[in-house]
């Protein structure tokens, strides 16, 4: 059962929040939240706490060389460092 976007209740709408935000869909321009000023501040409020985890913990990149360290570790402890 698919439900119409515009007649949507709160709940209903809460309940695909998740999925919505997962998909990559511009949540904003949804029809209901444009239309809801309570989900629209819930959206809102959950925007800031992500933004906060964000900077929490930033994305790391590992070093350059991290995958030839690991190989030669692997090949030091497997005895057969410089042997190709």
């Amino acid at each position: 059962m698919t439900i119409d976007p515009k007649s949507m209740s709160c709940e209903q709408f809460q309940a695909q929040l998740s999925d919505l935000v997962g998909s990559g869909a511009d949540v904003e321009r949804h029809p209901h939240i444009r239309e809801c000023d309570i989900c629209r501040q819930l959206y809102q409020e959950l925007q800031t706490i992500a933004d906060a985890a964000r900077q929490l913990f930033p994305d790391q990149q590992p070093e350059d060389n991290l995958w030839e360290r690991i190989e030669t570790a692997i090949k030091e402890e497997d005895g057969i460092a410089g042997v190709e």
